[in-house]
């Protein structure tokens, strides 16, 4: 559980994917506060019975972030990862620091690909090749009896980490939605870190992978 106060954005929803569908009469939604936690909020869109959404504004990675800045930009990518989780089609835009290197955004690359990627020279071109290389379950963890374990081909092959240590799997509780770093323990942050598992957004670091919501195929194969 994150002890950041954030809360979900407001998205607008359709029920289809299909944009042609969605101009049928009954298949909008209309705009979605979601007022819970942002832990359950991919669930109440389901539920709702959407299956594609959009975001309003931005996520904006840009450096400098202050903290309510950070809580905004974290809540708002929780909600893309966990409906990307869901195979729901996110809409989103997503503004990274010019002067950030040139591939940082594969760190973000099991995400659902935004509409329009601005950033650093090569966005273009960096956009295209999300968007091709993009699947579901590119990058996810589970829970398993005393231990967890990620699976992880945002750079192409598979890299596995497993943990049993409890800290670990408490660790990734905390930084979930969002929490202040210095609130988990050094060591257990370095390691998601040096395995580019954790975003750090202003003050806050978020956890990256997402939680297997659907599966494309039989879980022994993945």
């Amino acid at each position: 559980m994150s002890t950041t106060a954030l809360k979900p954005p407001a998205v607008l929803a359709w029920r289809d994917y299909d944009p042609a569908a969605c101009e049928l009469p009954g298949m909008f939604l209309g705009e979605l506060t979601l007022p819970g936690p942002p832990e359950s909020a991919s669930d109440q869109v389901w539920r709702l019975g959407a299956r594609r959404v959009r975001l309003s504004g931005p996520v904006d990675l840009t450096g400098g972030a202050d903290p309510a800045r950070a809580a905004a930009t974290v809540g708002a990518l929780s909600l893309v990862r966990d409906l990307t989780a869901r195979a729901v089609l996110v809409e989103w835009d997503l503004r990274l620091d010019p002067a950030a290197a040139v591939d940082d955004w594969q760190a973000l690359s099991h995400l659902q690909p935004p509409r329009n990627l601005d950033g650093p020279a090569g966005s273009d071109e960096a956009l295209t090749a999300w968007r091709r290389g993009h699947y579901l379950c590119k990058c996810v963890w589970r829970k398993g009896p005393d231990f967890v374990q990620i699976r992880d081909r945002r750079w192409g092959e598979l890299r596995r980490f497993t943990a049993d240590e409890p800290e670990y799997e408490k660790a990734i509780e905390r930084l979930a939605y969002g929490v202040p770093a210095p609130a988990v323990p050094r060591a257990v942050i370095d390691d998601f870190r040096s395995e580019k598992l954790v975003l750090d957004v202003g003050p806050l670091a978020w956890w990256l992978p997402y939680r297997i919501s659907r599966w494309l195929q039989e879980s022994m194969a993945i």
